[in-house]
Parts: C-alpha cells; structure tokens; sequence
C-alpha cells in the first residue's frame, strides 16, 4: 500500500429539498385548502477516524465529495425525505485544515471520533405553512437552503510514543527491525527510508508505538533532501531516540551529526526543540571502546545529557536505551489500552506523575 500523508479534497454537503404547492382535491372535502409539505434536509459531510487505515492514498482518487439533496415535499402534507450523511473515513491522526493551511479545522486523535464538518441545507417551506385566515389559498413555496462547499487539506501525523531521528544512513532501519516488528528496508547507501515507518515495540512487559522518519540532512528545513516534510508525523511523540553513526556520516562526526539534525528541528518548530531526547551512538559493532568513550565525552561536551552506545546489528546497548524509553511513557500507552493513553495522576496535587521501570 502506497503512502499518502497529505491531500487536497472538496467538500461540498447537501441542499434541501424545495417545498410543494398542492391543494386538496378530495370530492366530498368542502373547500380543500393547501396541503403541500415540507421538503427535507440535505446531506451532511462527516468525518470519522477509524482503524484499520494508515494513509490518506484513496483521497489521491477520489477528490470530490457530495452529499446527496432531501428530498422535494409532496402532497397530503408529506415532507420530503432527509438525505443521509455522507461519511468519509479518515485514519487516526488525521488533521483537517483550511485551502490556506492556516486554520486547523479538526484533529482525529482516537478511533470512533466523528464531527459533522459542514451541514446540509434545510429543507424548504411547502404551500400549506404559509396559510392564514386571510391567505386562504396561498402558492408560494419555499426552496431549499443550498449546501455549503470547501476545499480542505488533510494532513496525517502518525500516532507514536517515540520518534526515531537523525541523518540518513545512521542505522535507523536497523535499529526499528531490531527492536520492533517493522520491515524497514535496509541498504548500505542514503535514504532507503523514503516513508516514515512503524513499529510496535514490547519490552519489559510494556508496548509503544516506534516511528522512523527519513533521514534529515542540513538545509532540510529548507527543501534540501526530502526536506522536513514527515517531521510533523513526530510532533505528538513523547521522546525522540536521535541515532548518530559513531563511524561518522559523509563529512560529519557525532557531534556535528548531533548539531544538524538539532538545527533542524528547532528550525522546523512545533516545539520539537524542546522534546526530550535521547542520545545514542549506533553501530557500536564497528568501533572499539576508546573510540566510543571519545565520542561519548564529544556529545556531553556539545550539550547531549547522556549518551548511550547501541548496534542494532549485534542487539548490544539496546535493552539499557528502551529501559531509559519507559521512563517517558505514560502508566498505559494507546496500543496497551487500545483506546487513548492514560497518564499516571499523583492523587495529592493532581499532577502528572512521573513512571519509572524500576
């Protein structure tokens, strides 16, 4: 299944249905009079998150959306029909914004979540609502209300409790095969992560949800590489783990692989500068214990708290870098309660506690 995070469609929710002009005809009803009903509603457009979907793909072919009319009023005082609401299933963290992307209109957060974004037109007035004792035969009738019409961007910003960051070939793929049970794609060259991936991971008893994102490079802020784009699917992670490969990417050691991807982070804001990090040397397979102590005093030095070395080739380190994950978790993650997560509450003030695997 192809990946889609981002789509433009059109919205447009039923009009209601005109009211009737009808008079009564019976042969022994003395004067009849008007009896021409009401017309009915139109359609409403829904939204509703639901499982099962991770990709906004069918909106690349489908684009245009109509909710059907209500129906005309008839005769007999019978109101026309009320169309039924046109329901579009989005997946779980899914965003509507305005045309300008400006306005963020509704955010999808957990399964069964449904808002009735543009409703249908009213149904018009038919012949026998306008009778008076001084209008006794009127034949104006009312049209329906139109519907309303928009075009939205959706925008899908996957749902996970860790993030995975950091320059491209830096053992990413590796390391969410290691410990999860995605299926990255893994190659000895830049960018075989094209899509975020991800990964449930289960340790210790606990479950979270891993999400690799491609590799940043400098200037991807600004467009460079496959840019900041899939930043956004990271926003709502508690903690980010940033892989740095303690071999050295391209021209960059540790410390200056450290400092890019953090200046592009902070550049791309949503307050992803400010979210925990943690640290961690990978491909702890190819270098030697001098070298990893080197690299581990360079990242404390350039502002890291605490550095952690890892292989996702070998497993080794890897268990002491999820016990230090848990610690940013809430006492049930999403995927444990399969519903929203809940946070651990100090019973005194009423605070958010904080869990420790220990």
């Amino acid at each position: 299944m192809h990946f889609l995070d981002q789509a433009k469609i059109y919205l447009k929710s039923g009009a209601g249905g005109p009211g009737a002009v009808s008079f009564r005809r019976e042969k022994y009803v003395e004067y009849g009079g008007p009896d021409g009903g009401n017309g009915g509603s139109g359609g409403d457009i829904v939204f509703e998150a639901v499982a099962g979907l991770n990709t906004l793909i069918d909106f690349r072919y489908t684009q245009h959306f109509k909710a059907p009319r209500g129906g005309h009023g008839m005769g007999r005082d019978r109101t026309g029909a009320s169309a039924k609401p046109l329901v579009i299933e989005v997946p779980v963290g899914t965003q509507i914004l305005s045309e300008d992307k400006e306005e963020v209109l509704a955010d999808f957060t957990e399964v069964g979540q449904r808002i009735v974004l543009l409703e249908g037109g009213m149904g018009g007035r038919g012949n026998a609502s306008y009778k008076t004792s001084t209008n006794r035969a009127p034949r104006q009738h009312q049209p329906g209300m139109p519907g309303e019409e928009m075009w939205v961007w959706l925008r899908l910003k996957l749902l996970a409790d860790v993030g995975l960051v950091g320059l491209p070939n830096a053992g990413k793929s590796t390391f969410i095969n290691a410990v999860s049970n995605a299926q990255a794609k893994v190659g000895d060259y830049a960018f075989t992560t094209l899509v975020p991936k991800l990964g449930v991971v289960r340790h210790k008893g606990r479950e979270f949800v891993l999400a690799d994102i491609p590799g940043l490079i400098e200037g991807a802020a600004d467009g460079a590489g496959i840019g900041d784009r899939f930043l956004g699917h990271i926003e709502r992670c508690r903690v980010l783990i940033h892989l740095i490969d303690i071999t050295g990417t391209g021209e960059a050691d540790p410390a200056e692989a450290m400092r890019i991807v953090e200046d592009e982070l902070a550049a791309y804001g949503a307050d992803l500068e400010d979210k925990p990090r943690l640290v961690a040397l990978n491909k702890l397979d190819l270098a030697d214990a001098e070298l990893v102590e080197a690299f581990r005093k360079e990242l404390l030095a350039a502002g890291a708290d605490k550095v952690f070395a890892v292989s996702g080739v070998s497993g080794a380190g890897i268990e002491e870098l999820l016990d230090a994950v848990l610690a940013y978790l809430p006492d049930r993650t999403a995927t444990e309660t399969k519903a929203a997560a809940v946070e651990e509450v100090d019973q005194e003030d009423g605070s958010a506690g904080e869990w420790s695997p220990l």
